[in-house]
């Protein structure tokens, strides 16, 4: 399994997510097949496709005269066998139901070489439990994020079989699109992001449904706060500001137990008034982290005032 040879690219579902896929490929010169069980879906796919890369041209992030040559890498086609032969890593995005995934799966096993990487783009199925394939070892989660020619992040997860050598070779094929991956230690449901934020969306029908706050005025308390914060220390730095043993009370007073605080807390390491926290400050004083946090934080306000982005869409 060799990075530079890597040539062909399998895309399986052409709906909102796969023709993106599809896109990205072949615009980072891939030779991408995009299936679908039907034609009509491939058309539109197709449709979309172009419009996205007019649209790019148009923020200058792509030249009017790539758009050929990237269509022409992508092929169509609603049979599954020409979709499969040849191709070096297959990547599905078809519905959510365990049962059409297991069947497609099924299906790839007999129609692909047996090295073929086989992903998936699932947001939270165990595709390893689903998936009956020989050579488990190289089935993988390649987790994008919508739009997928814009957003960085795919969260790569791997199976308690998936080789080392496979998930290197994914990890450096999602580089090559210019993508920012993070591994998972361990297959859990909803993985980073969607676990997240699932958190989130739980909070917020309950402000809603209370009638506590409008949708409005919860999307300008997170713009003003989080939009600002979130860029530049995540939700998990953001703590060491806060201070940890701070952080350890509040858990207290809302029962929430985190043995990872607690030892930190344990070992003196409360962030950055210590210097050492869930980051180490590399010997910087308080003065000298808080002064790049903040220097940052208004680089940020003043951009996206710049961008009208604390109104709606």
């Amino acid at each position: 399994m060799n990075i530079e040879d890597t040539k062909n690219i399998t895309i399986l579902g052409a709906g909102v997510m796969g023709n993106t896929f599809a896109q990205v490929f072949a615009g980072h010169g891939y030779d991408v097949r995009l299936w679908s069980r039907t034609h009509r879906t491939l058309d539109r796919a197709l449709g979309r496709i172009r419009s996205t890369l007019q649209m790019l041209v148009e923020f200058g992030r792509l030249s009017g005269d790539e758009i050929p040559s990237i269509m022409s890498r992508i092929s169509p086609t609603t049979d599954l066998s020409k979709a499969a032969k040849g191709a070096q890593f297959v990547l599905e995005t078809v519905s959510e139901v365990p049962d059409i995934k297991r069947e497609l799966f099924s299906e790839l096993n007999n129609l692909c070489s047996k090295d073929t990487v086989l992903a998936s783009n699932t947001s939270g199925l165990d595709i390893f439990n689903i998936a009956r394939v020989d050579n488990p070892s190289r089935l993988i989660i390649t987790h994008w994020f919508s739009p997928a020619h814009i957003i960085p992040l795919v969260e790569i997860v791997a199976g308690e079989e998936t080789s080392q050598e496979v998930v290197t070779f994914t990890w450096m094929l999602m580089e090559r699109l210019g993508k920012k991956p993070i591994l998972l230690k361990k297959f859990v449901p909803a993985f980073i992001v969607n676990r997240v934020q699932n958190a989130i969306n739980k909070a917020v029908f309950e402000m809603i449904d209370n009638r506590w706050a409008t949708p409005q005025d919860i999307d300008l308390a997170i713009k003003y706060t989080h939009g600002i914060r979130l860029p530049i220390v995540g939700v998990a730095q953001v703590l060491d500001f806060n201070g940890l043993d701070l952080i350890r009370d509040i858990n207290e007073r809302l029962e929430i137990k985190s043995a990872f605080i607690e030892e930190k807390v344990k070992q003196g390491r409360l962030g950055a008034k210590t210097g050492t926290g869930i980051y180490d400050y590399g010997g910087r004083s308080e003065a000298e982290i808080l002064k790049k946090r903040d220097e940052l934080y208004f680089k940020m306000l003043d951009h996206l005032k710049k961008i009208n982005a604390f109104e709606p869409v």
